[in-house]
Order: structure tokens, then C-alpha cells, then sequence
């Protein structure tokens, strides 16, 4: 017979598998026509999009490319600075166990390092290497016991929870556009070099509408008809709204960007200016926290009960932690004579994180990348590195937790002083997400089958064991937890020590009213 249960609905969305791996992506580039030979190149940078992403089985395909910028030293003497740009595309297939079809994906790019070298002077050949994280999540709405009305003396182990629980998913395509100005007096020439990159992250919600914004930053360096280089730092709204069924304000929001494609056009000379257009995609998951009352266990001591029990993992104490980390260091650049600084690339990298106690340390370090020049635009390159510490206080042991860390240069500023000695002034924004995991006992389709073989005695002496709890005593012995603690006066039914004497009380049903 099956027994009457109450369920509630629970939405997990679980981390399936996790994957790192670095890919190379590598090309050739023919110089145009318009331009001059390589005589070799100064810098070589590059802008990541993933513009697909599928999960199949046992692996996650992406495509992408890498928007490809290569400033070099031209062989003509009347040109002494030149730039050139291509797209790089790649296809990738990452191995990823227990990945499904129907599941999910968050990929994360980092551009390692990106290096042309000159095959002769018509033609180089580039090679970049690409940090790739993937993250696989399976959804699923699971229906758990929190009650049998009627029970008849079934005991139950009741466990009270507050977790996670996915409200809904969504995603949307932005498209950043803007005219970017530069100097009036600058007749640009061509790009010499440009990155781009999402920050100053927020989200608004509303009820069944999230409101996602943002900043595409930019920033390029340019070539003017007149042999100078120029710089330009831009900043491009980046607003949108994904639709999510029943979110509130009270919500967790995740939101994620993937920069897919990127245009840069010079407008005409007259118009100083340069014509930008970013493809965005926003991804959106949204969680509420949601007090539940789960039954982990159950027995009757009257009747037989036979009942499915699987274990799901969802998450709980969802955080995201923001704060911002000055760094305020020097470096020395050797050999930079008259030459001043046009331009610093900040790159930061996490190398270790440790979970101590009620602390996650992390220890990385801030990859320079100095570019030089002087009035005779001779221009050379030059690369420090800053090791830096950052810890983040928890309020439980941070060993329990898991945790991603973001990080983003806010802003940056460099004083060249005597001697190549470097004042670096730099602020990091950091993002942590965090979260804990719980384990669930889930029990359903629950049914008697006939009555319990009766026990010949009244009461028996057991010995505790280590391991053993008043729950999985009274559950063999077809008593009781609130019989055994009456009988030997025990006042917390969750403290019995190994070796400890207990009288176990047979159980008695009650008779019902309608019987007596």
C-alpha cells in the first residue's frame, strides 16, 4: 500500500565536471600589398571571442577566434612603425567526463600569450596559446518528502535546510556600438593595437525581468599619418534585460559575458574617429534561498517499509564577495634612456589559493607589459612582473567552501623616475563567488508492506558503538528515539558516547481513538 507523503520541489543546479586546459591556436599572415616588409615585429596582442559553445557527449565543443594585432618595424625608413590585424579562428574539442547533451556550459578564455615571428618579409606566423575553463552544470527539479500526514507511528528523521535552489536560466545578445573620438589634431592612419574587456559589472531585478549592466572597455593605440602614436581609452555602455519567470529582487543572480565578435573601423581621416561594434553575450542564472524541511530517513517499528533513497548535492550560502586591492609597487625597466612609456598592459594571474581556517588566501602576480617610444618613434618593449597577496576573511571554515575568483584592473598609472625606476599605481577589482555543498538523503515513492517481524522482549541492554546515534539504535531495535532518551534520561538526543549502557524500551502502538 502506498503511503501518503507532502513533497515540495527543489531545482538543483549541480557542477557536473570542471576542465582546464590550454589549446594553441597558430596561423600565417601574408603583409598586404599597401604595406611595407617586416623588418621585425615590436608587439604582438589579441582579443579572445567564443562565438559557439555546445556541450555534446563526453566532451565541449567551442569555436572562437582571436582578433590578432601585430605592431612592427617596417624595413622603409619613411615608415618606421606599422601595424598589422587578423583574425585567427579556432575549433576545439574538450574532453570533459560525465558531460551530456542536455546540460550546460560556462567557458572562461584567458589569453596566455600571443608571439609573431617573421617567416621572411612578406609573411609572419603567429602563435597563441588560450587558457580555456570550462564548467559543465546539470539542471534538475527534484520532488522531496517533507511529510506523511498519517503516519501511524512512522518515524522519520527530519532534517530543517536552507538552500539554493535554481529559480530559472536565461540569456540575451547585446550589441555595443559607439564612435569613439580621438585627438582633432590626429589623422589616424591604422590600428596598431587594441583591447577589449567587460567591466564595471551590475544587475537589477524585477519581478519575471533582469536588468544586466555593464562597460565594454576599450582601449587602442593608433598610428597617425604624420608618424606619431596615439592612444585612446573608451568606455561603451553595455545594457540588456533577460526574461526569467518568476525571479524576485530577494534572488542570487549569476551573470556572465563572452565577447563574440568585435569590428573596428577608422571613419574618414576628416571625421577623427574610429566606428566600434561589440557582440555580447549575457548569461543569467538566478537563485532563490529556500527553507526546507527533508525527511532523511525513515522506519515504522509496527510495519515493513520499503521506500527508493538516492543523494543529490545542491548549494547553499551562495555569496559573491567584492572589494577593491591597491597595489602600490616599483619596478625597474633597463635601458630605457629618453624613451616613455606609451602604453602598459596589466595582466593579473591567480597562481595558488589556499583555504585556511576561517581565510582563502590567494598568491598571483601582475604581469607588465611595458611599450617605449621617443621622439624619433623608436619604439621597444619591456616586461616586469609584481607578485601580490590577497585574503578574504569567511565566517566558517573556508575549506568547506567553493569558491572563483575575478579579478579586473580599475585603474592604472605609471611615474617613470630616475634610473628606469617605475612607480606603479594600480587598483584591482576583485569579484569572489562562493558556496557551499550539501549532500541530501532524498526519499520517495514510500510503501508498507505487511507488518514488522515482532520482537520477544520488553526491554534490552545495548552497549553504544562508535558511530552509532540514537536514531540508527532505536531504527534496529524497532523502537523508538523519544522512548530510548525518556527511559535513561537523556536531555540532547544528539549525545550518546561509545561505550555508554542503554535500556531500549519495546515499542507499544498506540491504539488510535476509534479503537478505544
Amino acid at each position: 500500500m502506498v503511503v501518503e507523503t507532502v513533497k515540495e520541489s527543489l531545482s538543483v543546479n549541480k557542477l557536473v565536471a570542471t576542465k582546464a586546459e590550454v589549446i594553441l591556436v597558430e596561423g600565417d599572415m601574408i603583409v598586404p600589398d599597401s604595406k611595407p616588409d617586416i623588418l621585425n615585429t615590436i608587439c604582438t596582442s589579441g582579443v579572445v571571442c567564443i562565438y559557439k559553445k555546445e556541450v555534446l557527449e563526453g566532451k565541449v565543443r567551442i569555436d572562437g577566434n582571436i582578433n590578432t594585432y601585430i605592431m612592427y618595424m617596417a624595413e622603409d625608413e619613411n615608415d618606421k612603425v606599422r601595424g598589422l590585424s587578423t583574425t585567427l579562428d579556432f575549433s576545439e574539442n574538450i574532453q570533459v567526463a560525465n558531460a551530456r547533451e542536455e546540460m550546460n556550459c560556462k567557458v572562461i578564455t584567458r589569453l596566455k600569450s600571443i608571439e609573431a615571428k617573421v617567416i621572411n618579409g612578406r609573411k609572419v606566423g603567429i602563435k597563441a596559446a588560450v587558457e580555456v575553463e570550462v564548467k559543465v552544470y546539470s539542471n534538475e527539479d527534484v520532488a522531496i518528502v517533507n511529510s506523511i500526514p498519517n503516519s501511524d507511528g512512522i518515524q522519520t528523521l527530519q532534517e530543517n535546510l536552507t538552500v539554493n535552489s535554481l529559480v530559472g536560466m536565461g540569456d540575451n545578445k547585446i550589441f555595443a556600438k559607439d564612435t569613439i573620438n580621438i585627438n582633432n589634431e590626429d589623422n589616424l592612419a591604422e590600428i596598431l593595437k587594441a583591447n577589449v574587456c567587460i567591466g564595471n559589472k551590475d544587475v537589477k531585478i524585477s519581478y519575471n525581468k533582469i536588468l544586466t549592466k555593464a562597460d565594454a572597455e576599450i582601449k587602442m593605440m593608433y598610428l597617425t599619418e604624420d608618424n606619431r602614436i596615439g592612444t585612446v581609452v573608451a568606455k561603451i555602455p553595455v545594457v540588456g534585460f533577460i526574461d526569467i519567470p518568476d525571479v524576485t529582487e530577494e534572488n542570487i543572480c549569476d551573470v556572465e559575458y563572452e565577447i563574440r565578435n568585435i569590428v573596428l573601423k577608422p571613419n574618414s581621416v576628416e571625421e577623427h574617429s574610429i566606428y566600434v561594434e561589440i557582440e555580447i553575450g549575457v548569461m543569467a542564472a538566478c537563485y532563490e534561498e529556500k527553507e526546507i524541511s527533508l525527511i532523511q530517513d525513515l522506519y515504522s517499528p509496527v510495519e515493513n517499509l520499503e521506500f527508493n533513497q538516492r543523494r543529490i548535492t545542491t548549494m547553499r550560502e551562495k555569496r559573491l564577495n567584492k572589494d577593491t586591492m591597491q597595489i602600490r609597487e616599483k619596478v625597474t625597466l633597463e635601458g630605457i634612456g629618453d624613451k616613455s612609456i606609451i602604453d602598459v598592459d596589466v595582466v593579473p594571474r591567480i597562481e595558488k589559493e589556499h583555504k585556511k581556517e576561517s581565510k582563502i588566501i590567494y598568491e598571483g602576480e601582475l604581469e607588465l607589459n611595458f611599450i617605449l617610444s621617443n621622439s624619433e618613434l623608436q619604439v621597444d618593449t619591456r616586461t616586469a612582473k609584481i607578485p601580490f597577496d590577497y585574503s578574504v576573511e569567511t565566517k566558517e571554515n573556508g575549506e568547506n567552501m567553493e569558491t572563483s575568483m575575478e579579478m579586473q584592473v580599475l585603474n592604472q598609472d605609471f611615474i617613470v623616475q630616475d634610473g628606469g625606476v617605475v612607480t606603479c599605481n594600480i587598483d584591482l577589482a576583485m569579484t569572489m563567488d562562493s558556496y557551499k555543498t550539501s549532500s541530501l538523503n532524498v526519499i520517495d515513492e514510500i510503501q508498507t508492506n505487511g507488518e514488522r517481524e515482532e520482537e520477544d522482549y520488553s526491554i534490552i541492554m545495548y552497549i553504544v558503538k562508535k558511530g552509532d546515534s540514537l536514531w540508527k539504535i532505536a531504527k534496529a531495535f524497532g523502537s523508538t528515539v523519544e522512548d530510548i532518551a525518556r527511559t535513561n534520561g537523556i536531555e540532547d538526543e544528539n549525545v550518546i558516547s561509545p561505550g555508554q549502557k542503554l535500556f531500549i524500551p519495546h515499542y507499544t502502538r498506540v491504539p488510535s481513538m476509534t479503537n478505544v
